[in-house]
């Protein structure tokens, strides 16, 4: 099995199986939504029609939410999977926050967290979909201080807590009440939890391995390993090159066709997904794909090898190429910029 082209068909990038936008962020699980224009075409790109207005659509009616919830970072969900994945990455999303915010020298005590959760509600609750501006005033005249540490922090904690997830699509960001939004929440076993966390990153990441699942969902090891588990025979392992990459039973493994060129927005899943990026990224040219702190281009993928970079609001795609001595072919590029702006348009 070439893990490459596996990949591509597990992250719907080949022979995309989906039609409806909220279908392919439900396979996923959850992915990465750290910029709002880019997170566009990560969902749309892997549709077989892709089109920014499905999307737009999709989100404005709440089918499709955004919020922090993996390693604390902006995600995209579904409204039948938000509940569950909030409660299972609770406590260590939790855990990250309050010492992301220590390690800034802040405390906030749980009279200010109430008091803020307090104001954010009766804004929401009168706005019924608010802007972030919109809070942050609320805050102030509430009394508390003007700290955009703060109000960052305050938002995010009100994410984690289920007190608000977006609204629709807007020249900025909107948040609503959840109760609104999503309705209220069902149980479900956190061992059970974690086999449909596991499940839905095997099958949509696979090839892939154990620590690629802790790098990607921010839990630790042992709840990702009980997620695994929970998976059963449905979860088949794989040595290649010293390394054991796990493959879920529902990963396609024909489909692929060479090739295949590709124009991936910044953050996407296809590279931020995993820990193993050596798969399809040569650590040489790591740098032009990423930095160390965590900062995402948009890149280009030759038959599932990033090889470039390119540029979404350059009239001409402003596509460059950074592996020595490659050969894309004219065609290749001009149909995928094509399929982007037809995307736009649509």
């Amino acid at each position: 099995m070439n893990p490459v082209s596996a990949r591509l068909l597990s992250q719907q990038l080949a022979s995309p199986q989906f039609k409806d936008p909220a279908e392919v962020v439900s396979w996923f699980g959850a992915m990465q939504a750290q910029d709002p224009r880019a997170m566009r075409w990560a969902v749309a790109m892997r549709t077989r029609k892709p089109s920014f207005q499905a999307f737009e659509k999709a989100f404005d009616e709440g089918k499709i939410l955004r919020a922090h919830l993996l390693r604390c970072t902006w995600q995209l969900v579904t409204a039948e999977d938000y509940h569950w994945i909030r409660a299972v990455i609770y406590k260590k999303a939790l855990s990250v926050m309050n010492g992301w915010t220590a390690s800034l020298g802040y405390r906030f005590s749980a009279d200010e967290r109430d008091t803020t959760f307090a104001i954010i509600e009766r804004v929401l609750g009168e706005k019924h979909v608010a802007t972030e501006d919109d809070i942050n005033a609320a805050l102030l005249d509430g009394g508390i201080p003007k700290a955009h540490l703060s109000f960052s922090h305050h938002l995010r904690m009100a994410e984690l807590e289920g007190l608000v997830v977006s609204g629709p699509i807007g020249p900025k960001s909107t948040y609503m009440l959840t109760r609104e939004r999503v309705g209220a929440s069902g149980h479900l076993d956190r061992e059970e939890a974690l086999g449909r966390l596991a499940a839905k990153y095997f099958r949509s990441h696979g090839p892939a391995t154990l620590e690629d699942f802790v790098w990607w969902s921010g839990l630790n090891v042992g709840d990702c390993r009980t997620g695994m588990d929970a998976c059963g025979d449905a979860l088949m392992a794989v040595r290649r090159k010293g390394r054991t990459f796990f493959v879920h039973a529902e990963c396609r493994t024909r489909g692929f066709r060479s090739g295949n060129f590709l124009l991936l927005p910044a953050y996407d899943e296809y590279l931020i997904g995993y820990k193993s990026r050596d798969v399809v990224l040569h650590p040489d040219h790591a740098r032009h794909a990423h930095d160390n702190k965590g900062i995402f281009r948009h890149v280009a993928a030759l038959d599932g090898e990033i090889v470039g970079n390119w540029i979404p609001s350059a009239k001409d795609g402003g596509v460059t190429f950074f592996k020595e001595g490659l050969s894309v072919p004219e065609t290749l590029v001009r149909q995928q910029l094509a399929s982007f702006r037809a995307a736009r348009a649509r």
